[in-house]
């Protein structure tokens, strides 16, 4: 049996119709670029994830970089963030001249550790950026706690996070800004880049406005150096299409994750575990394993695909080495990078299609 890490086209068949309704009445319409979809999805999403005002931009990294930009960070700043993440959330540190601080890794959430954050602020230190990977959200909490006496703002990549909540809160009720990304095999997945930024900020919300068109407010004047990074009005109109199914399609993740937990239970790998504060909306179902890329060879040979999120921790990257980080200063961080296999939970992912995959790591294991 093939069991695909994802599988877009069987989420495009169940909603065919509404999907190239959208997109042809984008089309005939002859308004491609921040038109009223792109308008009414930035309302829709603020609403869903809890914050005042959403910005669309041209992808989850954009997102990245205009927050930060849209806070100043500059030259001389530091940005204290995770080395266990996708490089977007470093690189947009790097390009806007500022220097990421790594903390290691909470092993068990797999995001950054709030214990260990206070030690790497500095006189330099202007934004710390958490994670909220796999689907579940930083501890907030107490990385508020840390930032509100201090005055340090606090940018959240959310990208793999939509739905996801902290508290009984959605993800938008946190932080100075939040980042989103559509890349299409998220939860919420456009047919091409795509992302927002959220704030409950009005001056926030009106920068990262600016920055997203060059700098300006439509016209031939130009506040600030800008971008270029505008959400297309088609990628709109799919993901306003696509929005009413997101809640079921995380309920449904959820459902498979839970599915694995009780066929997986009592094997020699380590579960995901989600906090008693925290809803997981599961855009990857990770375990750890000693024997990950054994087993990640067993599963391939049995059809089906696995994912590695992350192979390698950013600090021993070669584009960062720079920052002087040698292989030891986040050792739990590199453990996981030699653990972690993220298995097949999709919404689409049939209880056949689940049984082969927990019956084949089962098989592999006795």
């Amino acid at each position: 049996m093939r069991v695909p890490i994802a599988d877009l086209r069987a989420q495009y068949e169940s909603i065919r119709p509404a999907v190239q309704e959208a997109v042809l009445n984008v089309i005939e319409s002859g308004r491609y670029v921040l038109g009223e979809n792109v308008a009414a999805l930035e309302q829709e999403i603020a609403e869903l994830c809890g914050a005042r005002y959403g910005v669309g931009v041209a992808s989850g990294t954009d997102a990245l970089a205009l927050s930060l930009a849209a806070l100043g960070v500059s030259p001389g700043d530091e940005v204290i963030t995770t080395p266990f993440t996708f490089v977007a959330t470093v690189e947009v540190i790097a390009l806007l001249g500022a220097r990421p601080v790594f903390v290691d890794l909470d092993p068990v959430t797999f995001n950054i550790d709030p214990g260990k954050i206070e030690d790497k602020i500095t006189a330099r230190t202007r934004v710390i950026m958490p994670v909220h990977l796999y689907g579940q959200t930083a501890d907030m909490t107490r990385i508020l706690d840390i930032t509100q006496s201090r005055g340090i703002k606090v940018v959240c990549d959310g990208a793999q996070a939509i739905g996801a909540e902290h508290h009984g809160k959605p993800i938008g009720c946190f932080g100075d800004l939040v980042t989103l990304s559509f890349f299409p095999t998220k939860n919420l997945g456009g047919a091409g880049d795509g992302g927002m930024v959220l704030t409950n900020d009005a001056d926030l919300a009106e920068k990262v406005r600016y920055l997203r068109v060059h700098g300006s407010d439509g016209t031939y004047s130009y506040k600030c150096v800008g971008y270029c990074s505008r959400l297309d009005e088609i990628q709109a109109a799919i993901l306003r299409a696509k929005l009413p199914y997101l809640t079921t399609w995380n309920e449904a993740r959820r459902n498979n994750a839970a599915v694995y937990d009780m066929l997986l239970r009592g094997l020699d790998v380590v579960l995901p575990t989600e906090m008693p504060c925290n809803k997981h909306v599961y855009h990857q179902y990770t375990i750890r394993s000693k024997r990950r890329d054994e087993l990640r060879a067993w599963l391939k040979n049995n059809g089906i695909d696995t994912g590695v999120y992350y192979p390698s921790p950013l600090h021993l990257e070669r584009a960062y080495q720079y920052l002087g980080y040698t292989r030891g200063d986040f050792p739990l961080c590199e453990e996981a990078c030699d653990e972690v296999l993220s298995l097949p939970v999709f919404p689409e992912l049939t209880d056949e299609q689940i049984a082969h995959v927990a019956f084949s790591i089962r098989r592999f294991f006795e």
